[in-house]
């Protein structure tokens, strides 16, 4: 068991420096220098005292709509477009979204709440889903850009095209299958992946393009880096070395912001036929006849949730992933359960290779002892048989 105090478990390392070596930025890139964000801008928004009709959902749409540039660009790839907007004081987050499933049938969905915190109670969200019968059209121009059109006024949409990102042979092993590449709204990239015979997801980090954040490493074990900008753990996997996510801080998720994790950025619009939905249903046999393929509930009312990684609060929360790596006892076939969360035991769940386990124990005592119920075989009578 490795042990340390909880202010000296990280130590920086360099944007990857010696550790991983980037592929070199493009010339887009290298011409895009950062921007100064003042604070003055926050307070000034904070001190606004103009009225917004935040009690009636569509006068509000029509409000963002009239806030929008000519043309805006939708990086996450389940297609939100985010905002957030200070009122009497209040911050308030929201999002237009383009549904791949419904995008093309003319629908728009809109949300916008009181941002969340974790000090407070939730607070409720007010939802529309429009089309042209709320005089609200969307068109698609073309397969990846679409124009939305409410009260007079236009705005295009585009849609991030992945369609070209492939990962490198050693992101996807032998035994697992490309579900799609993930654009998070951290504007971190991942690949979710499915282990076909392990039956676990993993999202496993792209690095085909520059490095965006500086990681901290662990004293305690050298394969585990946690990103100092996003707060994301990964597991540098011993196979490859690619990087698997393996934790989230849990005060990111609790306040659903960017930093949440990718549970909600699936790939949606690079799904190849029934792939996700056949994974889900391996991983999950309930699930058969009840989602459709892109993991959505049949009732509209959710989404199967793909969320491997662990909900954590210090650095020691992710000793476990590193322990069960490097145990004798974990079979080599089942490394991969050492890398996903098992959420349907108790609330703050258990690594999926200790599940096994415990459920392989419970088999082998249960063939133990039906082994030592059997009956004897009677014995056999000498001479042969007998008639009456």
């Amino acid at each position: 068991m490795t042990t340390a105090t909880r202010r000296s478990a990280l130590f920086g390392l360099g944007l990857l420096g010696a550790l991983l070596a980037g592929p070199t930025a493009t010339a887009e890139e290298t011409e895009t220098p950062p921007r100064l964000i003042p604070h003055q801008g926050f307070v000034e928004d904070v001190l606004r005292s103009g009225e917004l009709p935040v009690a009636d959902p569509r006068a509000m749409f029509t409000w963002v709509v009239s806030q929008l540039p000519e043309r805006v660009k939708v990086w996450p790839t389940e297609s939100y477009w985010y905002f957030s907007f200070f009122h009497r004081g209040v911050k308030y987050a929201g999002n237009i979204r383009l549904d791949a499933k419904d995008r093309d049938a003319g629908k728009v969905h809109f949300a916008y709440f009181e941002d969340l915190a974790e000090w407070r109670v939730e607070p409720e969200m007010s939802y529309l889903l429009l089309d042209e019968t709320h005089g609200v059209k969307l068109e698609r121009v073309e397969p990846f850009l679409y124009r939305l059109t409410a009260n007079g006024r236009s705005v295009l949409f585009e849609i991030n095209d992945m369609k070209g990102v492939k990962p490198p042979p050693e992101a996807v092993l032998a035994d697992e299958t490309l579900i799609g590449p993930v654009f998070d709204d951290s504007a971190v990239r991942f690949f979710l992946v499915w282990n076909r015979k392990a039956k676990v997801f993993h999202y496993v980090l792209d690095e085909t393009g520059p490095p965006l954040e500086d990681f901290l490493g662990m004293n305690e074990n050298p394969r585990t880096l946690i990103g100092k900008r996003t707060g994301f753990a990964y597991y540098l996997d011993p196979r490859t070395d690619r990087k698997i996510l393996i934790g989230v801080f849990e005060g990111n998720s609790r306040v659903n912001n960017a930093y949440d994790g990718p549970f909600d950025q699936l790939p949606d619009a690079f799904i190849v036929g029934d792939t996700l939905r056949d994974a889900i249903i391996a991983h999950d046999p309930n699930m058969k006849g009840k989602i459709d393929r892109y993991g959505g509930l049949a009732d509209g009312t959710g989404r199967f949730l793909i969320a491997p990684y662990r909900y954590y609060r210090e650095a020691e929360d992710l000793f476990a992933f590193h322990e069960c790596a490097t145990d004798p006892a974990i079979p080599a076939r089942d490394l991969p359960l050492c890398f996903s969360m098992n959420w349907d035991v108790g609330e703050a769940g258990e690594l999926a290779a200790h599940t096994a386990r415990r459920e392989a124990a419970r088999a082998a005592k249960a063939a133990r002892a039906k082994k030592a119920k059997k009956p004897a075989a009677p014995a056999s009578r000498k001479g042969g048989a007998t008639t009456r």
